[in-house]
């Protein structure tokens, strides 16, 4: 919808696209939607949902076996981001690098964007 012809609109580090993989098979999932949504001290947040049936209008990156749809509303926030997985001591998870962000709150949990007006 946003995109650029020849170029995803995300892509995933290989750690990220392996535990991707690894989720869909865990229980037979089509992939995961990722999507944005209101809330947080900076204002938007990251959302990630299994998804069994892709919505038409969602848009589909596929890379090493990983499948991502993102979600319609979410399309021009995330263009341009890549997705990681990160695994320490304490904590593993998935790492949005967004070129996309203007601010992150401390817990890098919430984000605002440029050009777009906080809640």
């Amino acid at each position: 919808m946003f995109g650029i012809p020849g170029k995803q609109a995300v892509t995933m580090t290989p750690k990220a696209a392996a535990q991707i993989s690894k989720l869909m098979a865990k229980d037979g999932h089509a992939g995961l939607r990722i999507g944005v949504k209101k809330g947080g001290c900076a204002g938007m947040e990251y959302t990630m949902e299994y998804v069994d049936v892709p919505d038409p209008n969602d848009e589909v990156v596929e890379q090493d076996g990983a499948r991502v749809m993102i979600a319609p509303m979410a399309q021009m926030f995330l263009f341009g981001t890549e997705i990681d997985y990160e695994v320490s001591l304490l904590e593993a998870g998935f790492k949005f690098n967004n070129p996309n962000v203007a601010d992150a709150c401390g817990c890098g949990e919430s984000i605002s964007f440029k050009d777009v007006p906080s809640v």
